[in-house]
């Protein structure tokens, strides 16, 4: 009379929440909450509800639609490569590897060398 119970049944596979994968839900989130607290604010300084809720509504559904469509576009980890590669310099950015195998070594270095 042994009962197998499955554990960690999705280690190793990305968060995925309403097809939101990985860093996406956090977006969303944090995005909620500032909505929420703006909402607050303009409330509490006397905004009328004929605007705030149009507003509101509005600003949560381009939330939404502009989150899931960088969840659909980039995947989990893709926006930060997206963003990394935009950060490097043009002058660093190879696209052969002939720039490097024709470098030639230095005459203070051609002893360290190991040739083969």
């Amino acid at each position: 009379m042994s009962l197998v119970y499955h554990i960690n049944k999705g280690v190793g596979r990305p968060i995925i929440f309403k097809g939101f994968q990985g860093q996406y839900i956090a977006w969303l989130s944090g995005g909620l909450v500032l909505l929420m607290l703006c909402f607050t604010v303009l409330y509490v300084a006397g905004v009328s509800l004929f605007v705030l809720l149009p507003l509101v509504f509005v600003l949560g559904g381009g939330l939404f639609f502009c989150v899931n469509y960088l969840s659909k576009r980039f995947g989990q980890n893709g926006l930060g490569k997206f963003l990394a590669r935009r950060g490097l310099p043009v002058y660093l950015r190879f696209s052969s590897r002939r720039v490097f195998t024709g470098l030639r070594v230095a005459a203070s270095n051609r002893e360290r060398q190991v040739m083969r």
